[in-house]
């Protein structure tokens, strides 16, 4: 059973803008081509993505976060003040502590509101965005920012070419306000399987192998996958997790307008529209131009698709995420 809010939380909250940032530097396929054994037809065949963004070196998760979240501000019509909450999901944090929730509050000049991190990986932002919404619920909170940020390029190991070829670093954000009676979050479930947890980690920097000349050499502050197992993990708790939102909005699958899966793999989003039976015209791709940004995948995308005219008043979309944990949850918004 994939936990959900309750009934009276149908409809809280809306999303009341929507923000992006992406570091200048892209790194293509052609330009791996220079760095590792592998080549534009083997990552794009294999993946969908052509090209990534790569934060600079002066730049931190919390300066994407930043940029995406001022962004939504922008667009809700809203000044950083006007927060009550800051949620980040990340799962490359400036550092262990404080929060990267606290440095992007510091950031905006703004002190006295609760403000913390979501660690679900490529499900952050759902987690977030399930959070703000049951805040905003329960009375006390009007306005809640919700980021996705990453900055992944930086624990890779660029020898290997199962991993290196596949993430990218950028920021997503959204504002979350009272829900209008006409629009809103329709729906939110989020689930876990600790059990899996070996499949996608990063092994060292924590408590269990603290940082070591050892853990260095040894290359334990790199990305680890296993890739197929993930890969079916992956299809099967996004189909579920998607099933589930759908039966929780009592909405058919025709009746989605959009589905803005986590951009992880081309033929992970093809296996979930088909399973979900979602027509391709209805899914929203862009794992070409960014590769697989975590947790700023769909917040990124949701920003993409509303300046493509793809979201507008009315649009019923289906957001759906899967993450290292495994994590997963979905989010469906009448906007």
């Amino acid at each position: 059973m994939q936990p959900s809010f309750p009934p009276e939380a149908r409809g809280a909250s809306r999303i009341l803008g929507t923000g992006r940032y992406v570091p200048e530097k892209v790194l293509t396929n052609r330009d791996l081509e220079q760095i590792v054994d592998t080549s534009d037809e083997w990552i794009t065949s294999r993946t969908g993505i052509k090209r990534r963004h790569v934060a600079a070196e002066d730049e931190a998760t919390s300066d994407l976060a930043v940029r995406a979240l001022t962004d939504a501000l922008e667009d809700a019509g809203l000044q950083p003040g006007e927060l009550d909450a800051i949620i980040v999901g990340t799962a490359t944090p400036d550092m262990l502590f404080p929060s990267t929730a606290c440095v992007v509050q510091q950031h905006l000049g703004l002190s006295g509101i609760p403000v913390f991190d979501v660690s679900a990986a490529c499900s952050g932002f759902i987690y977030g965005s399930l959070l703000a919404n049951s805040l905003i619920a329960s009375g006390p909170f009007r306005h809640i920012g919700v980021v996705g940020a990453e900055t992944l390029t930086r624990l890779l190991d660029w020898d290997d070419r199962t991993t290196c070829v596949l993430f990218g670093d950028g920021a997503g954000a959204a504002v979350f306000g009272p829900g209008d009676g006409e629009s809103g979050v329709l729906a939110a479930c989020a689930g876990a399987d600790g059990n899996l947890a070996d499949l996608l980690k990063l092994p060292a920097g924590g408590t269990r192998m603290p940082a070591s000349i050892r853990t260095v050499e040894e290359g334990k502050h790199f990305i680890y996958m296993e890739g197929s197992e993930v890969f079916k993990s992956a299809v099967r708790a996004m189909v579920e997790s998607a099933e589930r939102a759908l039966e929780l909005s009592g909405l058919s699958p025709d009746e989605v307008d959009l589905l803005i899966p986590h951009q992880a793999n081309i033929r992970i989003i093809e296996a979930l529209a088909k399973r979900v039976h979602i027509p391709g015209e209805h899914v929203f791709v862009n794992i070409a131009d960014y590769g697989n940004t975590s947790a700023a995948s769909i917040p990124i995308a949701l920003d993409e698709a509303r300046e493509q005219g793809r979201v507008k008043e009315g649009t019923r979309a289906m957001m759906v995420a899967f993450g290292a944990g495994f994590t997963w949850g979905s989010l469906v918004v009448s906007f």
